[in-house]
């Protein structure tokens, strides 16, 4: 061996490292130019970071291995006539011909040729007079007159209807428009409403929903099953110096099929979970963050389950740095998904658990054995050690669902019912004051679990909003739930 010569086992730790670097390289890349979360990261540092590295990698050339992922077929594209199918025709243009219209009587009606175009009617403001007739007593002068109770309304003395401030409200929660946006959509459509009036309004229909909100957080800590997870947005705290801003979390609980519910919350400590959750016993399922063990540990009757996505993200992560055994970890979970998927088809119910135990057994143990041994032969910051920690450190409550039937293996349903508070944070930036952060739970809680139940969120806040201020504490909200809510055959008076 010549005297300047790498020993073999110090060159492989370079290759190691140098496949590390360049993985820490295209991430960082995708952080400053990708869709990632540039806006975090102090563009100016990330520069300087990538400068370096990529300097240090071309130090030292290594051999390449490209992954291809096979691409499944492409979905059907639907014709424009099966996509607006359901539109109605509020126009129908006949188109005769020239020498037709000129003589009819030589020509005579065979058949037709139909077309159509799609056009839009602008959203437009209007009013709605409620006129209350006064009336006074014939013979009796001295009474007062007669007048019926003005309707109750969302916004007592004011001109909002409850359609207003449901489209309000749908158009911040649910097409993530902010205020100053909506102000001039609605200068544009007939009148100047300026947005601190929306303002109040939001907060007034968040009012009337809370105990909605209540409901539904109430039916769900009663179950035996819940999701939980959670999520950044910042807030303009007063408190702050030059009117910054602070981090605050929305905190997520759901099941599958079940209403979803936001809470909000100042700050990611554990104490937050344990005053959300309170005396809940049951299964409680979420990705590996230390509250969610912990308030296991201290409440007896919970059991916490995993989430079989959060691992797949990591290995798919280590795809480019270490293809063969990734590609190979990524097939053994996509078998226990298949087999979840046939037994979702198949119904099988309560049998779930002991399918788990009798088909998840023997890959778990292989699985758990094979990257046991990754994790000692790659170094331990790269994407493949990484991904392989957290599969072991997560490995008892990933196999608790062998223990369950209801559960499903990851917590994807519930980080989808998170997405519409991520979009909108990229619009509006940041919660105006801390103490709105609950109101925006609430109406979050509405509306996504609107979705979730396939109800129209505007039509729903359009007729809740009409009947809520009309009821009293002794009626049932159960109907204006969003899992139980029917559209009415008629709209209502004020909707």
């Amino acid at each position: 061996m010549k005297a300047n010569a790498i020993p073999l086992d110090e060159m492989q730790l370079l290759r190691e490292e140098n496949a590390h670097l360049r993985t820490q390289i295209a991430w960082l890349k995708k952080q400053l130019f990708g869709p990632g979360k540039s806006e975090t990261l102090d563009r100016a540092q990330l520069v300087l970071t990538l400068g370096e590295l990529e300097k240090l990698a071309a130090e030292r050339p290594v051999e390449t291995i490209t992954y291809d992922r096979a691409k499944g077929p492409a979905a059907p594209r639907a014709l424009p006539a099966e996509n607006f199918a359901h539109l109605p025709v509020k126009e129908t243009v006949v188109i005769e011909p020239a020498a037709v219209q000129a003589d009819p009587t030589l020509y005579e009606k065979i058949g037709e040729e139909r077309t159509f175009e799609v056009d839009v009617i602008p959203p437009q403001l209007f009013k709605r007079e409620i006129v209350r007739p006064k009336y006074r007593h014939r013979l009796d002068r001295s009474r007062a007159p007669l007048v019926a109770a003005a309707p109750a309304r969302p916004v007592a003395g004011g001109y909002a209807s409850a359609g207003l401030l449901a489209w309000v409200m749908i158009a911040k929660y649910c097409d993530h428009l902010p205020l100053f946006r909506q102000e001039k959509m609605l200068a544009r459509w007939g009148a100047k409403i300026t947005r601190q009036s929306m303002n109040d309004w939001v907060r007034f229909g968040a009012e009337w929903l809370e105990p909605l909100y209540k409901r539904m957080q109430h039916d769900l800590l009663s179950g035996d099953y819940i999701q939980a997870d959670e999520t950044p947005i910042r807030c303009n705290d007063p408190d702050e110096k030059n009117g910054g801003t602070t981090q605050g979390w929305l905190w997520v609980i759901s099941k599958p099929g079940g209403d979803v519910v936001f809470d909000w919350r100042l700050t990611r400590q554990h104490g937050e979970l344990t005053s959300l959750l309170k005396d809940y016993r049951g299964i409680l399922q979420s990705d590996g963050y230390g509250a969610y063990p912990a308030f296991a540990r201290e409440h007896d009757g919970v059991a916490w389950v995993g989430c079989w996505a959060h691992v797949r993200r990591k290995f798919f992560e280590a795809l480019n740095d270490s293809p063969k055994a990734a590609k190979w970890v990524l097939s053994q979970i996509a078998k226990l998904y298949e087999l979840e998927r046939q037994w979702d088809e198949a119904n099988v119910g309560e049998q779930r658990a002991a399918l788990r135990t009798e088909y998840f057994a023997r890959p778990l143990y292989w699985l758990k054995c094979v990257v046991g041994r990754m994790q000692k032969a790659v170094l331990p910051k790269s994407t493949l050690g990484l991904a392989c920690t957290y599969l072991l450190n997560q490995w008892e409550p990933l196999t608790a669902h062998l223990k369950h039937s209801q559960t499903r293996l990851d917590n994807n349903l519930v980080e989808n019912a998170i997405r519409p508070s991520a979009i909108g944070k990229k619009n509006w930036l940041f919660i105006g004051h801390p103490g709105a952060g609950q109101r925006s739970a609430v109406i979050y809680s509405l509306v996504v679990s609107c979705q979730r139940h396939g109800k129209d969120p505007l039509a729903y806040l359009r007729d809740v909003l009409t009947r809520l201020p009309a009821m009293t504490t002794k009626d049932d909200l159960g109907p204006l739930l969003p899992a139980n809510w029917s559209a009415p055959v008629r709209p209502a008076l004020l909707a």
